[in-house]
């Protein structure tokens, strides 16, 4: 499996409404707090998997050969349905909503107790110990129906069977529902495999267009598709919560998506996501093919989102610039002008080796949207490298928006010719509302923090923000007299004192000039990565 090559202390993980407090007391000065409103957490919930206690349920064994439909059929609340390891079952196979009372259905391998424990991510290296559900030509492995609810797969392999040559979703949760009265939910995917075939186009791996839906400790795989668009995990017409959670998630084109599709009413825009502790990675091998590559997380249209502890490794400028992680609200065809991306807070990750960073963007430039407001990027580690000739840029600020607050992140820039390679670029004919840019660090850019046409700093900041606040950014090798008072320009990275720059640790060593040094009295650059 692809490893990390970034190092920084990492504390502890924290719930998210602590979490959420620390960030609200952290992020900002008492004089710029005015400048810019800090996201709204979303809604969570526990997706832990608890082993069902015997004897509150009945035990459905389904042996190879035998009727996995006819089992989630006859199952009810507390039930548990345990499939044989080894055994492939070939669908689509439905999830009734037939789960009247409380608790859950359980849908095991008849091997769970040799796979890894909760809390512990699976890999291939685990299939034998799964049984296999198959999606079948053009139909998926699992789908449901309105309300279908209350179904906790643990241990199942899902994919292609052999020999199918395309398949939309091998697991299709939502059935592009009108209203959140018939989303199916209470669903969750723990220890799963997922993943595509060589031979076989595979558009989505799961479709999470649920409530209460979760993908965790599981490894998405091999999701790609000859010209056409794929996603390892996407949602566009649910009210969530969702959650992703300590996954390994690759897929060609986007690893992860929010929005793409239009979604059916104002109250089906994905709300509440929490992204914690995956690790996104794309292949470079599928640079030279047919296949699509553009960016490792998407948000088209999502409300309320906290992506933290991710590592988002590869992400090459191919079918788009290279930008890892973009918040572009996209009105896809023009039919759902409630869509909006907002309250989103991008904490504690680490990117490798990627083209360009974080792509802000305001509204959509096609078809009405409603306005991007109040996204906090704080505590990430850029990695930006100018992959496959990449612009190298830390972030793209367009079209506007309100809200945004950029602080903590350390960026450490390789990209070289042709890359422009800047800690920030800004073109855009609306101007951005209530901007904080604060504590941040970074190695040498070729343009610095640049507006399109005007040039950098100062002037890059009167011309395309309003209510700005600039402060405290250490910016290696700029010119000090195009910027606001108040920021530091070291003259070279040895001048940063980093613990172990060439070994990949950008904490600041003790004897930085940069230690305390922030609006906040804390470190230049990220600082707790959580």
């Amino acid at each position: 499996m692809p490893h990390s090559i970034l190092s920084l202390s990492r504390a502890p993980q924290r719930p998210v409404a602590r979490l959420w407090a620390a960030l609200a007391a952290a992020s900002i000065t008492p004089a710029a707090a005015l400048a810019a409103a800090l996201p709204a957490p979303p809604q969570t919930f526990d997706s832990s998997y608890v082993a069902p206690v015997a004897p509150t349920g009945k035990r459905l064994n389904v042996a190879a050969g035998g009727n996995l439909q006819a089992a989630l059929n006859n199952a009810k609340p507390g039930d548990t349905i345990v499939l044989q390891a080894g055994a492939t079952f070939t669908g689509p196979f439905t999830l009734p909503n037939n789960a009247a009372g409380s608790g859950w259905i359980y849908v095991v391998s008849s091997h769970l107790a040799n796979l890894p424990p909760p809390g512990t991510r699976v890999s291939p290296a685990n299939a034998a110990y799964m049984p296999k559900i198959l999606a079948s030509h053009g139909l998926p492995a699992l789908k449901t129906v309105a309300g279908s609810n209350h179904f906790r797969f643990a241990g199942i392999e899902f994919a292609p069977a052999p020999g199918t040559a395309i398949v939309y979703q091998v697991v299709r949760i939502g059935n592009s529902d009108t209203s959140p009265a018939t989303l199916a939910h209470h669903i969750v995917f723990d220890r799963c495999y997922v993943h595509g075939l060589p031979n076989t186009n595979v558009q989505h791996g799961i479709e999470m267009d649920g409530a209460y839906v979760a993908v965790v400790d599981s490894y998405i795989s091999g999701i790609q598709y000859l010209l056409t668009d794929t996603q390892g995990l996407f949602a566009y017409n649910t009210t969530g919560p969702l959650q992703i959670r300590n996954n390994y998630i690759e897929a060609a084109t986007e690893n992860v998506l929010f929005g793409g599709a239009d979604s059916r009413a104002a109250t089906l825009v994905p709300t509440s996501i929490e992204i914690r502790n995956n690790h996104f990675y794309k292949t470079l091998s599928l640079i030279p093919t047919r296949y699509p590559m553009k960016n490792l997380l998407e948000l088209k249209a999502a409300r309320r989102v906290l992506v933290t502890g991710n590592t988002f490794e590869n992400n090459p400028a191919k079918s788009q610039n290279g930008f890892a992680l973009l918040i572009t609200p996209s009105n896809q065809n023009g039919t759902a002008p409630w869509t909006v991306t907002s309250d989103i807070a991008i904490v504690g990750n680490r990117f490798i080796n990627v083209g360009s960073g974080v792509e802000m963007m305001g509204h959509d430039y096609l078809h009405t949207s409603q306005l991007t407001e109040r996204l906090l990027v704080r505590d990430n580690v850029l990695g930006v490298s100018g992959l496959n000739g990449a612009n190298g840029w830390a972030f793209l600020f367009i079209q506007g928006g309100s809200d945004y607050t950029i602080t903590h992140n350390t960026i450490i820039d390789t990209a070289v010719a042709p890359a422009s390679s800047d800690v920030a670029m800004t073109d855009s004919a609306q101007k951005i509302n209530n901007f904080v840019f604060t504590n941040n660090l970074s190695t040498h850019t070729a343009y610095g923090f640049l507006g399109s046409g005007v040039g950098e700093g100062t002037r890059a900041l009167n011309t395309y923000f309003t209510n700005w606040t600039f402060s405290r950014n250490a910016l290696v090798g700029r010119p000090a007299g195009s910027y606001p008072a108040g920021n530091f320009f070291p003259a070279n990275v040895a001048a940063v004192s980093f613990v172990n720059y060439p070994g990949g640790n950008y904490a600041l060593a003790a004897a930085s000039p940069y230690n305390n040094a922030g609006t906040d009295g804390m470190d230049i650059g990220a600082t707790d990565l959580p």
